[in-house]
């Protein structure tokens, strides 16, 4: 079959490229001045030459180990964050018994229960001691974020504060509330099922009471842990772009052999059949 002009053209430019580099590589490597050298180059016991700056690698090591202080300390705030949120739960557990014990109250207000009765009187103390077991049961990890008698240990000291270690030198404290004597003058034993009868008017003021304090602790717990969940988003930011920093230092440090500069000199002066992207 007969080639057409185009490819003819294609094959002669081809066979030019090759016969050029063909040409090229044996001037370099027969019996001229400059074969001899790029023969030395190649062929002799190369010097020891350092892979990598020393500098450059102290750099890179410092910019690695701060990425990793600085995830260590995100996961730290973290972890706080998800300590307000058991904290919150817990806060939101209480005030959903508080709300069925002012359902209690209500009720009897309106005449569909009696103060005096025994299991309207057991309902309205279970719901009291539900919110105890709340209180004295809500931990993280063993440090009790409501209830102050158990506080006072490694964790979280006597004022409820826990330390975070969130900087490369330093951090804060979160602190926690003292659910289990949340109104002054007033503790949670106080509410008591067989006062409906006798002072119901007292036990709604003690309802209205408990139930304004752990709703404003409550609140206070939801901002802080959304705060909390922000900064270590930020800090995860940070420490991605050091990542970064320290990718982009190591693609920069990279060398070449001689046999690829080599190389690399021929097909430039004599063009390639492809480029590096193939």
């Amino acid at each position: 079959m007969a080639l057409n002009d185009f490819e003819k053209n294609f094959i002669y430019d081809i066979s030019s490229r090759l016969l050029s580099q063909d040409l090229l590589t044996n001037a370099y490597f027969m019996n001229s001045q400059v074969g001899s050298s790029l023969r030395d180059m190649v062929l002799a016991r190369q010097p020891v030459q350092p892979l990598t700056n020393p500098f450059d690698e102290a750099i890179t090591g410092t910019l690695r180990g701060d990425a990793a202080a600085v995830r260590r300390n995100a996961d730290n705030v973290t972890e706080a964050a998800t300590m307000m949120g058991v904290a919150q739960s817990g806060t939101s557990q209480i005030l959903d018994a508080l709300s069925s014990m002012e359902d209690i109250i209500d009720k009897i207000n309106s005449g569909e229960l009696i103060a005096s009765d025994p299991s309207v009187q057991a309902d309205y103390d279970a719901l009291r001691d539900q919110i105890t077991g709340i209180y004295e049961s809500t931990d993280y990890n063993g440090i009790y974020v409501l209830d102050s008698s158990q506080w006072g240990t490694e964790q979280i000291n006597s004022s409820g504060q826990v330390y975070i270690q969130a900087f490369k030198d330093g951090g804060f404290n979160v602190s926690f509330h003292a659910v289990d004597d949340p109104v002054s003058g007033s503790s949670w034993s106080d509410l008591q099922g067989s006062s409906l009868a006798t002072d119901l008017a007292g036990q709604t003021l003690l309802v209205d009471d408990f139930t304004s304090a752990i709703t404003t602790i409550d609140d206070l717990y939801q901002s802080r842990e959304s705060m909390l969940e922000s900064q270590a988003s930020s800090l995860e930011n940070q420490a991605t772009l050091l990542d970064q920093a320290v990718e982009a230092r190591r693609q920069n440090t990279t060398s070449l052999s001689v046999e690829n500069l080599l190389v690399d000199l021929i097909l430039k002066d004599s063009g390639g059949l492809l480029d590096e992207q193939g």
